[in-house]
């Protein structure tokens, strides 16, 4: 690999490429891509002009390249080929992170050799859009060694990957101290101590005097109805037992209220009048015969059933 024969992705895109032996112009390249697996640059894919978006797309091989300058050129037409696009990435905008999980940035671009096809590095941003010019943001070049594994739009590089990085240019936002790469952002969460003057200082809340311990006062729980209501229904009313009493230790003042003592009169018993004679003698009886209530039935009349005939 020599140095001469070093090129940058960037250096190919919207390169047009003709042929040697009639001039024909085959079209302007529009992507790089590359084996991963194998870490070198396969083919080229080809469109019509610089401003064309549709189109059938067109590739050739890296090794039918004949001469590069302002130009590629190529022998013939017959460098067209069938390229298996699906195998191979063009490795642009592809995520970068370490086997931990850091992210390291995106790919803007890599370096490869023109003659092997081996690419030698990687160029890193925190944007991996190569139509940003390298004075807005900063760019980082990461050898292809430390790249242990991919995957669809995603390289694993090795963990602490970040302290080999070099860095190639300095964004416009770094330089105002605005713009961090991806890796050292989680440094800015760092909390610093306001330097203010100790009168100005406050406290740290920290009570000047133990609280002392005291023991807490059990109180007695408060019975609720309900609860009154339960031992009232499970607990039976006590009932006083009867005391004989004798007629001497009787009191008949102590039912009263005063002391005048009233004197109650018995009313006379009334006794049936003596009844001359035999009770059951007709003769005392009273004469007038007994004459019973009328009472009032009334008459049953005779209802006539008729049948309906039918047939009218």
């Amino acid at each position: 690999m020599s140095i001469d024969s070093i090129r940058l992705r960037n250096e190919f895109i919207n390169t047009q490429v003709i042929t040697r032996n009639r001039g024909t112009r085959l079209g302007v390249v529009k992507d790089v891509l590359v084996d991963i697996d194998r870490r070198e640059v396969v083919s080229l894919g080809l469109r019509d002009s610089i401003f064309s978006v549709s189109g059938m797309p067109k590739y050739m091989y890296l090794e039918a390249i004949t001469k590069t300058g302002d130009v590629i050129l190529v022998e013939d037409e017959d460098v067209l080929a069938d390229v298996d696009v699906e195998a191979y990435s063009p490795l642009i905008n592809s995520e970068v992170i370490t086997e931990a999980g850091e992210p390291l940035g995106r790919v803007r671009d890599f370096q490869f050799d023109l003659e092997s096809g081996t690419v030698s590095s990687i160029i890193i941003a925190s944007i991996g859009l190569p139509q940003i010019p390298e004075q807005v943001i900063s760019t980082y070049e990461l050898p292809i060694e430390e790249v242990v594994s991919s995957g669809p739009n995603r390289l694993i590089v090795f963990e602490g990957a970040e302290e080999r990085l070099s860095q190639i240019s300095v964004g416009f936002l770094e330089r105002l101290g605005i713009g961090r790469p991806p890796w050292e952002r989680e440094q800015e969460d760092i909390y610093y101590a306001p330097t203010a003057r100790p009168e100005n200082q406050l406290g740290t809340g920290v009570p000047l005097q133990q609280p002392i311990s005291r023991p807490v006062e059990t109180r007695q729980p408060i019975n609720t109805w309900e609860d009154e209501w339960e031992e009232e229904a499970i607990a039976p009313p006590q009932r006083q037992q009867a005391r004989a009493m004798s007629y001497d230790d009787y009191d008949e003042s102590s039912n009263w209220s005063d002391d005048t003592a009233y004197e109650y009169e018995e009313p006379a018993p009334s006794y049936p009048q003596d009844v001359a004679g035999d009770v059951w003698d007709d003769d005392t009886l009273d004469e007038t015969p007994y004459q019973p209530p009328a009472v009032n039935i009334p008459e049953k009349k005779k209802e006539y059933e008729y049948e309906e005939e039918s047939g009218y």
